[in-house]
Formats: C-alpha cells, sequence, structure tokens
C-alpha cells in the first residue's frame, strides 16, 4: 500500500461517515442534531490527525508505522460508527 492509496482510503471513510451523519440528520427531523455535530467534529479530528501523521511519517520502519496508522484510523472510524448507530435507536 503506498502513500496516496492510505490517504485515499482515509478520505473515502471520512466522506461516507460524513454523509452517513447528515443523512440521519435530515431523517431525524433535527430532534439530535447536536449529537450528530458532535460525532461529525469527532470524526473532522481523527481526520485530521490521521492525515498529519501519515504526512509526518519516519524514515525506519515505515511499513509497521503506516500498519500502526490505519489500525488506529479504523478503530476510530468503527467507535464513532458505533455511537452514531446508539443515537440512531
Amino acid at each position: 500500500m503506498n502513500l496516496r492509496t492510505i490517504k485515499k482510503d482515509v478520505l473515502f471513510v471520512t466522506n461516507e461517515y460524513l454523509s452517513d451523519c447528515i443523512t440521519f440528520s435530515d431523517y431525524s427531523a433535527g430532534k439530535k442534531d447536536d449529537k450528530v455535530q458532535e460525532l461529525i467534529n469527532d470524526a473532522l479530528v481523527l481526520t485530521d490527525t490521521t492525515l498529519e501523521k501519515i504526512n509526518r511519517y519516519p524514515a525506519e520502519n515505515v511499513k509497521a508505522y503506516f500498519r500502526e496508522i490505519t489500525k488506529e484510523f479504523y478503530e476510530g472510524y468503527d467507535a464513532l460508527y458505533q455511537k452514531l448507530s446508539e443515537i440512531t435507536k
């Protein structure tokens, strides 16, 4: 996996999550907009920190570094999707 692919994956997952949040917000008729806005902010912070880590990679042991970053990223979004699921109930 190269750097460009990792960045594209990060942006794709972020866009899909934001789309899901906005769709839920539209269908919930504004009842839980504050909670959804918090989740959107958390998602943007996670994406920004992940892209920052991707752009500042070390000179050695690069593969392990990127594996750890992608693992943290996907775990973070898994937690955000679980929070979104809890809100929808």
